[in-house]
């Protein structure tokens, strides 16, 4: 099985990393297309496959395309590639909003597959929903979704919408973890701690609470309720929470994330 990847950038690199560490792909079975010479060098040094910059010398040696650029660059990568795809190849398409309808017409192929990985994949702990056109077949669904297993957990939605529900949740969710993180760093600043200790107590009580959660069979209601005691600190902070609203405006503010991921797959 020969995998191209189309775009040498973080998430382009972040899966050959990935497919060679596994060792669900040989190296010299690999293949990245870069057009941009400083990343040509730094991923030949890099070691974590062949190399190409143009489409014509690697897209009709692939099994599995894998589109890893920016979606405004879609319709331009398109153009450059489509006289190369041949109908029996799986396309893994990884840009955002790029609806698999317009990759089909673009590239005159009917194997497709849409995926939305996340940046923790940087690290094997990613997230991807991914969703497929029904001339995927079984076999190359499972070894698409081995792949992108790589990078850390995959899961399978049989409607394309749900991977615009994917971005809202899984796509966009680590920047909301990283808000969150922030506002308690700075409370934690704004109450004595340095920066160093402020950054220590806030990212051990995520991890551990985390982890926690991971190895009970409690939700987080039932958590909840177990650290807070009537009239206690835990218990203050949640009725502010509550009184806030900052439940229902995290809800809001993921369901103002689909609803732009909606309005980009429409562009």
């Amino acid at each position: 099985m020969k995998i191209l990847i189309i775009g040498g950038g973080n998430m382009g690199a972040t899966f050959a990393r990935s497919f060679i560490r596994s060792h669900s792909a040989d190296p010299d079975k690999v293949m990245i297309l870069e057009i941009l010479s400083e990343k040509v060098e730094a991923l030949k040094k890099a070691n974590i496959g062949r190399v190409f910059s143009t489409p014509k010398e690697c897209v009709p040696l692939a099994d599995i395309i894998i589109l890893a650029v920016k979606p405004q660059s879609s319709a331009s990568l398109f153009a450059q590639m489509k006289d190369y795809v041949d109908d029996q190849q799986v396309i893994v398409s990884i840009m955002a909003g790029v609806q698999i309808n317009t990759i089909c017409k673009g590239l005159g192929a009917s194997k497709i597959i849409r995926a939305m990985p996340n940046l923790p994949a940087q690290i094997g702990q990613g997230m991807t929903v991914y969703t497929s056109t029904d001339e995927v077949t079984r076999i190359e669904l499972v070894m698409v979704q081995n792949l992108l297993n790589t990078t850390g957990k995959a899961i399978f939605v049989s409607k394309e919408a749900k991977i615009d529900a994917g971005t809202a949740i899984s796509g966009s969710g680590p920047a909301y973890v990283f808000y969150f993180i922030n506002a308690m760093k700075e409370a934690a600043k704004e109450m004595g701690f340095s920066d160093s200790s402020a950054q220590l107590l806030v990212t051990q009580t995520f991890k551990g609470t985390v982890a926690l959660f991971e190895q009970s069979d409690r939700d987080c209601q039932e958590w909840i309720d177990m650290v807070s005691s009537k009239g206690g600190t835990t218990e203050a902070a949640i009725l502010s929470f509550e009184s806030n609203q900052v439940r229902q405006k995290i809800k809001s503010g993921a369901k103002a994330a689909l609803n732009r991921a909606i309005e980009l797959g429409k562009m």
